[in-house]
């Protein structure tokens, strides 16, 4: 299975009412210069990004976007380039796989290129994702250049319903992106080829979930050749803390939190005194090594040890 990333996604399912608006701002030169796409992570914010930017980019070119059907063309320049990181009108911030938060060189260099003279006469965008993964000294500096953004510059920002600071959150309009859980499903199988059932044990299919949580843990069984069709949500909590896949991949690590909750919702007819009574503990464990940045391998082993197998 070939992993399919926001950058190189052709084809946009699901979104077609927030590209459609995006669109119609910028078609009536009322495109706000900073935009924040919030919601929950794997809802297809990125991929919308990317989209939309092809749109724009791309109108003057060959194989431009397809604007009836929400595709973009391979064979596309300024998908090409975007691709390769060579376009002059694109700038893209995220954390780097070596750290844990996108820093201040990696704003720094953004104000420098941002100085410089642009190559044509189309629009620039800086699309920054994780935000939430911006520290202090960066947003900071990011807020000195959103106050004052060049002629021509459009900034999108994707916000995982992490918490920021409230002054970031002023300085832009917020698109909030929502999907219903037919509408998440319905995504899904269209990534997959229609053949989610093919994939995955529909005990791992929870109301938390999202389309590129979904794809990704495909992904991840296929990867691992784990059979996630007869495997239920006990099993894989056990087998992907035990074999600490939370360390090793990056696809998964996001969504224990999630299926953690999403296991003590799914036994809570059946709660023990014992069980009921960590159940607060653990949310609270969760919320805050969230929020602080915590390591987690703790909090798993402990939950695997006295839940799980308590």
């Amino acid at each position: 299975m070939i992993y399919v990333e926001p950058i190189n996604q052709l084809k946009l399912f699901g979104l077609e009412k927030y590209i459609h608006e995006l669109i119609n701002l910028y078609d009536n030169k009322k495109l706000p210069s900073k935009i924040l796409l919030s919601g929950s992570k794997g809802l297809g914010k990125s991929t919308l990004s990317y989209h939309f930017i092809n749109y724009v980019l791309s109108k003057d070119e060959q194989y431009s976007y397809n604007y009836y059907d929400f595709t973009i063309n391979s064979e596309n320049h300024s998908f090409k380039t975007i691709l390769n990181k060579s376009n002059p009108n694109f700038i893209l911030i995220d954390v780097n796989t070596d750290k844990k938060f996108i820093d201040i060189d990696q704003i720094r260099k953004l104000i420098i290129n941002l100085n410089k003279s642009s190559f044509n006469n189309k629009p620039r965008f800086v699309l920054i994702d994780n935000i939430e993964f911006l520290n202090t000294n960066s947003i900071n500096s990011l807020l000195k250049v959103l106050e004052e953004p060049s002629v021509n510059i459009h900034f999108i920002l994707i916000h995982n319903n992490k918490k920021i600071l409230p002054t970031l959150l002023s300085r832009c309009i917020n698109f909030k992106i929502s999907l219903s859980n037919k509408e998440i499903l319905n995504i899904a199988n269209k990534l997959l080829d229609d053949k989610i059932e093919n994939f995955v044990n529909k005990d791992l299919i929870n109301y938390y979930i999202t389309p590129g949580n979904i794809y990704n843990l495909v992904f991840f069984g296929v990867n691992n050749e784990y059979d996630l069709i007869n495997i239920d949500l006990k099993d894989f909590l056990n087998t992907v803390i035990e074999n600490k896949h939370y360390k090793k991949e990056y696809l998964i690590n996001f969504m224990i939190f999630d299926f953690i909750e999403f296991y003590f919702n799914k036994i809570n007819s059946s709660f023990s005194t014992k069980i009921s009574d960590k159940y607060s503990y653990f949310l609270k464990r969760i919320s805050d090594t969230k929020r602080f940045n915590l390591d987690e391998e703790s909090l798993f082993l402990e939950f695997k040890n006295v839940i799980l197998n308590g």
